[in-house]
């Protein structure tokens, strides 16, 4: 069988990106986690907890699974890296992991709006971004094999744009055909389709399903077109061995100067922009009674600009390198989340805004 073209190569590692992005765009920021914390929130409420404290509380719930998933992959990413290094293969890890993606994603309709197994279900949701996350680690260990040092910026970046474009149609389909506002009809003014019941909030829940199924017909085009390049293997590699390689890593840090800064400035400007992914959805929907149409119709709006500059982005680092790139996004990163924190419905760093505003 004959392998594919190096265009098909770069385009089937786009689809990986296209295929994953519901994950972070429907079910982590704009539609499931804030229907996550509004069940919650009712359901404590439900216990006697006053409205504010609820949640507060939900919220708390949230940040813990998530804390708890981040964890186990900062400190599984490492070792596992070493173990696919020593066995010179990526291919069977996105396998595994893509099952993950697909399990999670899809228990995410047994999340009654009672909130009765919420525990499980947050389990559930963090098994799949566990899944997605290691998923995305070594699909992204495959870029340098598709170009050369000065092409790999710019196929990042396109790669990035296409996705976001996937997670704005994923999310547009979602919004129009199935999630239900508060009239119990989509934002199309349809019921939900397939005679989803509004009242067991059936639509909204099937953002689970639906995410599944989008990476499974997705993913598809990426393991047909992706080959991955042959490499030595090292030979069978125990979990110990990792960890040494890993130890003799973190100890050549002192003697690399450069690449301890930027993994030690990627710790906090990442945790910034996971912030800003987890709690986005759920801070609109607490903070500023956006209903969870409208926190979706937010996202479009998000996805598309995020998805221009991803692209623009790429062209950057293609042309300027990287390091500008990296600057200016912190910069107007730290510029947004402090017009976020200064703001709330009645005012803005302290200007009181007009109401209905």
């Amino acid at each position: 069988m004959s392998q594919p073209s190096a265009k098909k190569r770069i385009w089937g590692w786009f689809f990986f990106d296209w295929a994953s992005q519901p994950y972070n765009t429907l079910l982590l920021t704009f539609v499931f986690g804030p229907y996550f914390s509004a069940i919650v929130t009712q359901h404590l409420i439900g216990t006697g907890m006053a409205e504010e404290a609820a949640k507060a509380q939900a919220q708390s719930i949230w940040g813990f699974g998530l804390t708890i998933a981040g964890l186990i992959i900062a400190f599984s990413a490492p070792v596992l890296g070493a173990m696919a290094d020593a066995a010179g293969r990526r291919m069977p890890w996105i396998w595994f992991f893509s099952v993950l993606y697909v399990i999670g994603s899809a228990a995410i309709w047994f999340t009654y709006p009672d909130a009765s197994n919420y525990k499980l279900m947050l389990f559930m949701f963090c098994v799949g971004f566990v899944g997605m996350e290691f998923a995305t680690l070594f699909t992204n260990s495959l870029l340098p094999d598709l170009g050369t040092k000065e092409e790999i910026g710019q196929i990042s970046g396109s790669g990035f744009a296409f996705g976001y474009w996937g997670g704005f149609i994923a999310l547009v389909i979602m919004l129009l055909l199935f999630a239900e506002g508060d009239s119990g009809t989509t934002l199309a003014q349809i019921k939900p389709l397939f005679g989803l019941d509004p009242v067991a909030r059936e639509g909204t829940r099937f953002v689970g399903p639906f995410s599944a199924l989008w990476y499974i017909v997705f993913m598809a085009i990426f393991f047909r077109w992706v080959k991955e390049p042959k490499r030595h293997a090292r030979g069978k590699v125990a979990l110990g061995a990792a960890f040494s390689e890993l130890g003799r890593t973190i100890r050549s840090l002192k003697h690399r100067t450069s690449l301890f800064a930027y993994l030690t400035s990627s710790l906090f400007y990442r945790d910034a922009l996971n912030g800003l992914y987890t709690f986005g959805g759920i801070y609109a929907l607490n903070v500023l009674d956006w209903s969870i149409t409208q926190v979706g119709v937010f996202g479009i709006v998000g996805i598309v600009s995020a998805a221009v500059f991803a692209w623009v982005g790429g062209k950057a680092d293609k042309a300027r390198g990287p390091k500008p790139v990296i600057v200016f996004s912190i910069f107007t990163l730290v510029v947004v989340t402090s017009v976020i924190i200064g703001m709330t419905r009645e005012q803005i760093f302290g200007l009181p805004l007009a109401e209905g505003s």
